[in-house]
């Protein structure tokens, strides 16, 4: 996997950043309520690139900023490499129920970016073949020798 697939921005004027990239690039926007009653928009590029969401910061002292999400097949071992390379962790796995699982680290140099781990696919029924009609076959008269 290992490609971006989702863009998220923090802020703390979540709806002028709204109304600023919606108006910049055209980008539709769906608000979704989350349990703890907090909004996160979800955008759509339309440009093939990977969507992401806007939301309100989750503490005052994050910095408004834009946060890359990398998809990876195993969350736990994407996360335990970097460390292993010298990542710091800052969340090292927290599930979004229905989703999938993120993790975020920054890197040795102090660039933040983050994990998704998407979740199983539910194994969709295979799809049921249709009867085939049988038709009588006529057999056909025996020739005569």
């Amino acid at each position: 996997m290992s490609a971006f697939v989702h863009m998220e921005l923090a802020t703390n004027d979540p709806e002028r950043a709204k109304a600023f990239y919606k108006g910049l690039f055209g980008w539709k926007l769906t608000d979704m309520k989350m349990p703890d009653g907090n909004v996160y928009t979800m955008f759509d590029t339309r440009a093939g690139g990977p969507g992401g969401g806007i939301m309100a910061k989750a503490d005052p002292s994050q910095p408004t900023a834009w946060l890359a999400y990398v998809g990876v097949k195993s969350l736990n071992k994407s996360m335990e490499k970097a460390k292993s390379l010298g990542a710091m962790p800052i969340i090292e796995s927290q599930t979004v129920p229905n989703y999938g699982s993120f993790g975020i680290f920054a890197d040795p140099t102090g660039a933040v970016i983050a994990l998704w781990e998407p979740a199983p696919r539910a194994a969709q029924p295979a799809p049921k073949k249709k009867a085939a009609k049988k038709t009588a076959k006529k057999k056909s008269a025996k020739k005569k020798k």
